[in-house]
């Protein structure tokens, strides 16, 4: 019980957030930028029918054919979102919080990508445009992304001819965000630098160096030249973004002519670098 608890709050959050993203950036500027939702600021646009209901409608309809062709599963874990969803846009106020459209689409579709990426996390949905997609893989074989967007793509050019071309281009831009950051929230929030130094006469007191200054592990590779052949140690460790100019400055006062590659890391966890909370 405690589980399902948890898991009903989370759904709700995340319903929360898309709500407030349609509800106060993208529907008071017409941006309608695919999904259910996209239908119902078009549809509430051309017959005076509130989103809300609109979104119910097509939320209750899309159910039924998932319980008829996707089973039970699908259907409990889209029911929660599918009747909070437009349940929150009806309670969620309808006001334009900045009149710069611009703004509106990047933190609407901002905050858009956080509540999705959520109820991903949860293997969770919110109903709408991602049913007929698993309805149409698993009958005819076509991908869920290509389903997709096909979907959106219909949307949105809905709306270059219900709103006009400005609001067809900032459409696609909300959804070009939307994208980039829930593919930022997939793959990893915990982001640092990992760093790999050679040193042709110099590993040893690099690796104490390392070590004093920045009380961080250290990984030793035994590794062989390319060129002549000869055997040589290469240091991998992981820091934080802000430690990463004392690692330089380290590197530069024992060996300045050592080898370093440095890359982002999209996830790092565990070894001093996971958040124990407070128990």
């Amino acid at each position: 019980m405690k589980k399902q608890g948890t898991q009903i709050l989370k759904i709700a959050a995340a319903v929360l957030l898309l709500a407030i993203s349609i509800n106060m950036f993208l529907g008071p500027h017409h941006i309608a930028a695919g999904g259910v939702s996209g239908i119902g600021i078009l549809l509430e646009y051309m017959l005076g029918i509130n989103r809300a209901w609109v979104v119910l409608s097509f939320n209750v309809v899309l159910l039924i054919l998932a319980a008829i062709f996707l089973g039970k599963k699908v259907f409990w874990n889209t029911l929660f979102g599918s009747i909070l969803f437009p349940l929150f846009l009806r309670v969620v106020p309808e006001i334009m919080l900045t009149t710069d459209r611009l703004l509106s689409v990047i933190f609407g579709s901002i905050i858009f990508a956080v509540g999705v990426a959520l109820l991903y996390k949860i293997q969770a949905s919110s109903g709408g445009t991602t049913i007929p997609p698993l309805i149409f893989e698993k009958y005819f074989g076509l991908n869920t992304s290509m389903g997709l967007f096909l979907t959106d793509v219909v949307i949105v050019f809905m709306s270059l001819y219900v709103f006009g071309f400005e609001e067809f281009l900032f459409a696609i831009l909300s959804i070009g965000i939307t994208s980039v950051v829930m593919t930022y929230i997939e793959t990893g929030l915990k982001r640092r630098k990992a760093i790999m130094i050679i040193s042709q006469s110099h590993a040893g007191d690099m690796r104490t160096q390392l070590q004093h200054e920045m009380n961080r592990g250290l990984t030793i590779f035994d590794i062989r030249g390319g060129k002549d052949d000869e055997g040589r140690e290469m240091i991998l460790m992981v820091v934080a973004d802000q430690e990463y100019p004392r690692v330089k400055r380290v590197i530069d006062q024992i060996d300045p002519d050592s080898f370093v590659i440095t890359y982002n890391v999209a996830e790092v966890h565990g070894l001093g670098f996971t958040y124990h909370p407070i128990q």
